[in-house]
């Protein structure tokens, strides 16, 4: 890689980086004064908004307000949705460290899953990604000791979750752009955020909650698009290491801005993840 390609990395990582926290951070203020549905709710209106504007003003992007693929979208939102719902609702009630760490079990998952839904093949790297990923939720959760929870299992759980959407994007890309397939998420899911939110809820926001609706509506949208650009000038065994420094930065947004404990098994159970799917990755890379 070109000094150029690898300083576009960096860039795009970082401002990768700090859309996911300020998504993070912004979730936990409004929960204060809001639902999760309703915050969700504020992110995909907007959102449609937004990209309903893009293709007003971009011509190319408009066949992307329609798909015929209705059915595998539907699909696939009902389990976003309910897995962003469970995922924010964490948010408010484990250390940030802790969520982010749980979530990264999803490549783990998804090299399981598509063995029989995509009918790939397993390797040593694979193999070794999804063992080293178990290891370091047992790290993390340290079975028997009281941090081990029912919130830190529905993590786990959405980590699975997000897995089976990965696996039903990966099928839908072969028809659907990546404009089609975030409109119709925030489209979709928009109604389902609505029925669990309350009728008004808007009339408890004021001034004071300016950066973090800010941070909430342009977070979601800035944060994929951020990482996809990384992913388009540099190589997976490159953006993926840096993509794994959520896990110590949203622990130290955390021990920053709301006194959390910095849990040494956080991280060394996010080790345990990242040696698993960065040696995977670089077995896949030699392979081809």
């Amino acid at each position: 890689m070109s000094h150029r390609s690898i300083l576009a990395v960096v860039l795009w990582m970082t401002g990768a980086l700090l859309s996911f926290s300020a998504t993070a951070v912004a979730v936990r203020a409004l929960s204060r004064t809001l639902s999760v549905f309703e915050i969700l709710t504020i992110r995909n209106g907007t959102a449609v908004l937004f990209l309903l504007g893009l293709a007003a003003f971009q011509p190319k992007l408009r066949p992307g307000l329609v798909s015929h693929q209705l059915g595998a979208h539907l699909a696939r939102n009902v389990l976003h949705f309910a897995s962003t719902a469970a995922w924010g609702f964490s948010l408010t009630i484990l250390p940030l460290a802790t969520v982010f760490a749980l979530e990264f079990t999803s490549p783990a998952w998804v090299a399981i899953l598509a063995v029989p839904l995509l009918k790939e093949r397993v390797t040593r790297g694979r193999l070794a990604a999804v063992l080293l990923g178990f290891v370091g939720v047992l790290v993390i959760l340290r079975p028997g000791a009281a941090t081990v929870q029912p919130a830190s299992l529905m993590v786990l759980a959405v980590a699975f979750g997000f897995a089976l959407v990965a696996i039903m994007t990966k099928r839908l890309t072969a028809t659907d752009s990546t404009f089609s397939i975030i409109f119709f998420m925030n489209l979709m899911q928009l109604p389902m955020n609505l029925i669990g939110a309350s009728w008004g809820f808007w009339e408890r926001l004021d001034l004071s909650q300016t950066l973090p609706l800010i941070g909430i509506c342009a977070g979601g949208l800035l944060s994929h698009f951020c990482l996809t650009n990384a992913y388009r000038h540099g190589d997976a065994t490159m953006v993926v290491p840096l993509d794994f420094l959520r896990i110590p930065l949203i622990a130290f947004v955390g021990w920053r801005l709301y006194g959390e404990v910095l849990d040494p098994y956080v991280f060394l159970g996010s080790a345990c993840i990242i040696t698993g799917i960065v040696y995977s990755l670089r077995r896949e890379a030699k392979s081809s």
